[in-house]
């Protein structure tokens, strides 16, 4: 396979794309296309699946150009945590009030659910155990719960409910197999126990998917990187630009993408904690045993690493988070046409302003007085609190560009305190880490990374490659062809280290009171809203 090519398809909130590696883990190629969503009242988020099917293979042939298809191996498939709801004969069912067949995905984001989570947590079922204790209403039963109860000739006439990513392997091979790290980590699939729980299912209200053997659920259930059916079928080639027969890999969400092509860069998994910076953020922590904590996911049994456990926290709203913040700001027009001008995004040109008025006390100085718990979406960690919203502290009348790049600073400390509150509760309960390793669009530029090592309190790592969650993903496609072995070795060849941020001594105690601040408000928010 000297001249091989793998290729990894990434759907994120926002985009679908498709990048090319070799098996050194060098990007060849890659390209990019928006998707749709429509947003209405009350924290509803919803797609098209042959939309984003639509994306993905004008992104793939773009990356394709002047590439012999014969060249790509195998192919693997990531994908936000959304629900995709398809009828009799693979057609899109509606999961929208608007009756819009179109409308077939409920976006991992939305919220709608919250009332059927409540419902769900009440029963203190033992399954909860294995999400932290507290499922989400971002997770897929609460949803389905929620189709069942508003939208019941949906739910009924539904042939198969999936996992984005779990549709797009549907898609490319007819295959109905399920990614252990989908149906694990968002369907509470027991992974360790090789079954779904049909108790759970009939004390919750969805005792017909029990009674039907969870057939439109997924019955068989594979580890991620496993060739599904006969490789890609004669239309998804046709469609994709590529070869028929292609092998195909079962799938990964995205974050956990951005895991499997960040975790090997340095020491074991077990030693790195995964964090995917985007409009979400996602922390992974890799175990040899299951680990408890309380209002973090898991544990997940093979859910990212084979062989380990996973714990997964994070927060509903991270890029999302700071990109909210800034659109509240009166200069943040002004401060958009500049960054325009200057041919950079607003992120790259804030981040370069903050450089040039920092003084001796650093970035984290601009931001003095002024605090940020940015839970626009919510606590998804550690607390599991999708009620939670976000305060701003500090806030004077100044109207100018310098006061909108402190309050990015604030907003990005803000980031990086709820991170270090996610590694501090997993510490605590067992699940230790050295070193956090980076992917995502949001946390590219060096003062994020340095900026989240300082407000952490541990080392920042960054890797060579600029598309962590694709390469993540084109692993995937490297397994299902056979060129390793492994997932670890796999890893082990295509991942490799770049940069290391370590904390700034000098900045230790600034950011330690910061935090403490972060902290009281946090729990000020709480306190107001009961």
């Amino acid at each position: 396979m000297s001249d091989a090519v793998f290729l990894g398809v990434d759907v994120g909130t926002g985009s679908a794309r498709a990048g090319l590696f070799d098996a050194h883990g060098a990007m060849l190629a890659a390209a990019k296309r928006d998707i749709r969503m429509w947003r209405e009242a009350g924290d509803v988020a919803e797609q098209s699946s042959d939309d984003i099917w639509g994306a993905i293979c004008a992104a793939v042939r773009e990356a394709m150009a002047g590439i012999d298809p014969a060249r790509v191996k195998g192919i693997g498939f990531d994908a936000t945590c959304s629900l995709v709801v398809l009828g009799p004969g693979g057609a899109p069912l509606t999961v929208s009030q608007a009756g819009d067949d179109a409308r077939n995905i409920i976006v991992w984001m939305d919220h709608r659910a919250v009332d059927q989570a409540e419902r769900i947590n009440a029963t203190g079922h033992q399954v909860l155990r294995y999400v932290g204790g507290v499922i989400s209403p971002e997770m897929e039963t609460p949803k389905l719960l929620w189709l069942k109860e508003n939208l019941p000739e949906t739910y009924d006439g539904a042939w198969q409910f999936f996992d984005l990513a779990d549709y797009l392997s549907w898609r490319a091979t007819g295959d109905l197999a399920r990614s252990t790290c989908t149906v694990t980590c968002k369907w509470t699939y027991l992974a360790h126990e090789g079954r779904w729980d049909p108790d759970y299912f009939r004390t919750i209200g969805l005792n017909d998917l029990a009674d039907q053997d969870f057939a439109r659920i997924g019955q068989r259930v594979v580890a991620p990187g496993t060739p599904l059916g006969e490789g890609l079928t004669d239309q998804a080639a046709a469609d994709l630009g590529l070869s028929p027969g292609t092998p195909v890999a079962a799938g990964l969400i995205d974050a956990h993408a951005g895991g499997i092509g960040t975790v090997g860069a340095e020491g074991s998994p077990q030693s790195n904690l995964a964090y995917v910076f985007g409009t979400s953020s996602c922390t992974m922590t890799s175990t040899d045993q299951p680990v408890f904590v309380p209002g973090v996911w898991g544990p997940y049994y093979q859910a990212m690493v084979p062989g380990l456990w996973l714990n997964e926290g994070g927060q509903s709203a991270a890029g999302a988070a700071i990109d909210q913040l800034l659109s509240f700001h009166p200069a943040a027009a002004e401060a958009r046409e500049a960054a325009a001008a200057a041919g950079q995004s607003l992120p790259v040109w804030l981040a370069a302003r903050a450089e040039t008025l920092s003084g001796s006390g650093g970035v984290v100085g601009l931001a003095h007085g002024l605090h940020v718990v940015p839970e626009f979406l919510g606590n998804r960690a550690p607390f599991a609190d999708p009620h939670a919203r976000a305060i701003i502290a500090g806030l004077g009348m100044a109207r100018d560009v310098d006061s909108l790049v402190a309050l990015y600073i604030a907003g990005l400390c803000g980031v990086g305190y709820g991170l270090r509150q996610i590694i501090e509760t997993q510490d605590q309960a067992g699940a230790s880490v050295d070193r956090i390793v980076i992917s995502g669009g949001a946390g590219q530029l060096p003062l994020i990374r340095q900026l989240l090592a300082d407000a952490a309190g541990r080392p920042v790592v960054a890797v060579s490659a600029d598309e962590p969650v694709l390469l993540g993903s084109a692993m995937l496609g490297a397994l299902a062809a056979g060129a390793f072995a492994s997932m670890p070795e796999a890893m082990a060849q295509m991942t490799h280290k770049s940069s290391v941020y370590q904390p700034e001594p000098g900045a230790e105690t600034v950011h330690q009171r910061r935090y403490d601040a972060f902290v009281r408000l946090q729990q000020l928010g709480r306190s107001l809203r009961d």
